[in-house]
């Protein structure tokens, strides 16, 4: 079991990197927001020169609608719900510039459904009753980025901690418009207009990414990692207005935490992991205005997942269970609730589950190196 503690590290680092998704009609903006397995896969052992690519797929429905944390279940018992079924696919590099500092890019693409009665004439009994679709798909927004590792991992196998700071850059379409039915005076109408906000394949804003993780090795078996993320968008509104024209779309942040535990099975290269994760948009901005219309609120989810290392091939399969759900009040509600001294509380729609699937190849730098960290990690911890 000579690569074993070896193979411990890589598969770890793969199962620490934590992805931000989106929640429905919480419009966060999938990987193009948040460290994905793109950004920090194996990134222990990419040393000078040596290259990681890969794609990660992940797929959700949302359809149950939250005002706080109460659920309206309602909704779908009278069939009136937001279903949005969504679906990412990221393309990814990182870069060993020097054995502890590396750098990354994402290319996200998405695909996105949105089926509903509200917009296409109103929810019955005062609307037309009638489900029609909009859709959305193309380039998201792309992230670029450095991250360093605090201890040189070819010493320090038992602990460490990365830091990263990237950029976000809006070049996912953010006004994004297909047809609505039933519009109009007497609803009568096909108008072209916005997509909601919750399948803009962008934002519009360019944001900095802030991400911490680390790792602690309890055993050769066992390891806890931990992962905090917050995406800081200094721009207050992108300038397009939503379809009822009542005000701008927000650019909010967005922040993630992830706790958990990973444990090496007796099966070569296979290894099980357990968590828990928070993530969400705030109600309220760390920088610059926070106006516009944004849907803040969080998801609380228990992860499992399971991954399997194969020379310089590794593969993830996650699926995070929502045990959380709450829809926050905007800044957008609390104003309006000042100014008309009517409580305001918007609700979303959240999904039950994501399905998440990753796949990455190692190649580049020099192989003695590898070997050398090999049996560095061996040795320090026999």
């Amino acid at each position: 079991m000579r690569n074993t503690y070896f193979y411990l590290i890589i598969i770890l680092c793969f199962t620490i990197s934590t992805q931000v998704y989106s929640q429905g009609c919480v419009a966060i903006r999938g990987s193009s927001c948040a460290a994905g397995n793109s950004i920090f896969s194996q990134n222990i052992n990419l040393t000078k020169g040596e290259f990681l690519a890969g794609t990660g797929f992940r797929y959700f429905k949302s359809f149950r609608h939250f005002r706080g944390t109460h659920e309206e279940e309602e909704r779908v018992a009278l069939g009136t719900e937001v279903i949005n079924h969504s679906t990412f696919l990221d393309f990814f590099t990182n870069y060993g510039i020097t054995d502890r500092l590396y750098a990354y890019t994402i290319i996200p693409v998405l695909f996105h459904k949105r089926s509903s009665m509200y917009e296409h004439g109103g929810n019955p009994p005062n609307g037309l009753g009638e489900r029609h679709e909009t859709s959305s798909s193309g380039l998201s927004d792309i992230r670029l980025g450095l991250g360093y590792w605090l201890w040189d991992p070819m010493e320090h196998a038992k602990f460490n901690y990365a830091v990263s700071l990237g950029v976000k850059l809006p070049t996912g379409k953010y006004d994004y418009t297909d047809t609505f039915y039933n519009q109009g005076p007497e609803r009568d109408q096909d108008r072209e207009a916005v997509v909601d906000q919750s399948i803009q394949p962008g934002d519009g804003g360019t944001g900095i990414g802030i991400d911490v993780q680390g790792y602690h090795a309890l055993s050769n078996s066992f390891f806890l990692n931990v992962n905090l993320f917050y995406l800081i968008n200094p721009k207050e509104t992108n300038g397009v207005l939503t379809r009822n024209g009542n005000s701008e779309f927000s650019v909010p942040d967005q922040y993630a935490a992830r706790l958990g535990a990973f444990y090496n099975t007796k099966l070569q290269g296979f290894s099980l992991y357990l968590g828990g994760r928070i993530e969400g948009i705030p109600s309220e901005d760390l920088i610059g205005g926070s106006a516009g219309y944004r849907r803040p609120g969080y998801a609380v989810s228990i992860e499992p997942g399971v991954n399997y290392t194969r020379s310089r091939y590794n593969i993830n399969l996650s699926v995070p269970v929502a045990v959380a759900r709450n829809r926050t009040q905007s800044y957008q509600d609390k104003v309006r609730t000042i100014e008309t001294g009517e409580y305001r509380h918007g609700d979303a729609a959240f999904a039950d589950y994501l399905i998440s699937f990753s796949i990455s190849y190692r190649f580049g730098g020099h192989s003695m190196k590898h070997m050398e960290m090999n049996n560095n990690l061996n040795l320090d911890h026999n």
